[in-house]
């Protein structure tokens, strides 16, 4: 039994940490929708961006400046992108905006094709997160322990602003009701824009642990975690924040379970059979709620 829990720890180690990189990329996915019902496709081609202007920047600046510099861009483009190419189309049908969302995602990508040429960028270590320590038999880096313990920081953080603050009860009464929340005097602009703020801002925090491990960056890096962490965010329950961390460590842990299995070709395709089965068994997942029509 201690050798199979010494060979499969390292596995259960990443497992964990990318599951809650996962996550912390997913909670931008539930809660666009959550407020305006929109799969935000781009949000991926964020992280991405987030881990290219950590490789720019810190080429002529300090690490922890670097980082600062990180966050405060990815919010500014999460922002921008809100503000550009999503609200013009607020009460265009619904198909546009998602299309607008690809073309939105298609533009970062080849902005990022033109900028680095298509060549891998080396992600610069950062020293804290790129320490190698050992636990029990396994080695790994820091970022792989401080990765579950900050995600869950931030969560409960951002439960505590939804439940608690004022901005957070306009943002649960726009998830209910969006025209009613307008006429009861509730700035929809404001708690769109915090939205995406917050979602993007997750996302930069994910990608600097997320490329901590995979030290290249390339336009398509933010695709496939994209993917995942949109599949984790159906699978929790598109819309529910606990949904969505439930899921992102599920997905986190079994891909890597069927890494260590030798299967490591299959552990992509896992997550999205999950998808299928999920929408075939509880397509409003875990714990989503079911849609009512007004009438």
């Amino acid at each position: 039994m201690s050798e199979l829990i010494s060979a499969n720890l390292p596995y259960l180690l990443a497992g964990i940490s990318v599951g809650g990189q996962y996550a912390l990329i997913a909670i931008g996915y539930t809660m666009v929708y959550g407020i305006l019902r929109l799969i935000n496709f781009a949000h991926g081609d964020v992280f991405m961006v987030a881990g290219l202007v950590m490789v720019y920047a810190s080429a002529s600046l300090p690490i922890y400046v670097s980082v600062i510099l990180v966050l405060v861009i990815t919010v500014v483009l999460g922002v921008v992108i809100e503000k550009v190419a999503y609200k013009p189309l607020r009460s265009a049908p619904r198909m546009s905006v998602m299309i607008s969302a690809i073309g939105v995602s298609y533009l970062l990508q080849n902005c990022a094709l033109y900028f680095t040429g298509g060549l891998p960028q080396i992600y610069p270590a950062i020293p804290f997160l790129s320490k190698v320590i050992t636990i029990g038999p396994a080695s790994t880096k820091m970022v792989t322990v401080i990765t579950p313990i900050l995600t869950l920081v931030l969560i409960f953080a951002l439960v505590f602003l939804i439940k608690k603050t004022k901005i957070g009860m306009a943002m649960r009464a726009v998830s209910k009701d969006f025209e009613t929340s307008e006429l009861m005097g509730i700035k929809i602009n404001n708690v769109i824009s915090m939205t995406f703020v917050i979602g993007c801002f997750l996302a930069a925090v994910g990608s600097l642990l997320y490329f901590s491990n995979y030290t290249s960056v390339i336009p398509t890096s933010g695709a496939m975690p994209g993917l995942k962490a949109f599949v984790a965010a159906v699978f929790g329950g598109i819309g529910s924040v606990p949904g969505a961390v439930i899921g992102a460590f599920i997905i986190g842990i079994c891909e890597n379970i069927i890494k260590g299995m030798g299967l490591t070709v299959f552990s992509d395709a896992f997550t999205f059979v999950l998808l299928i089965v999920i929408l075939l068994v509880k397509p409003t997942g875990i714990f989503g709620e079911k849609s009512t029509d007004k009438v």
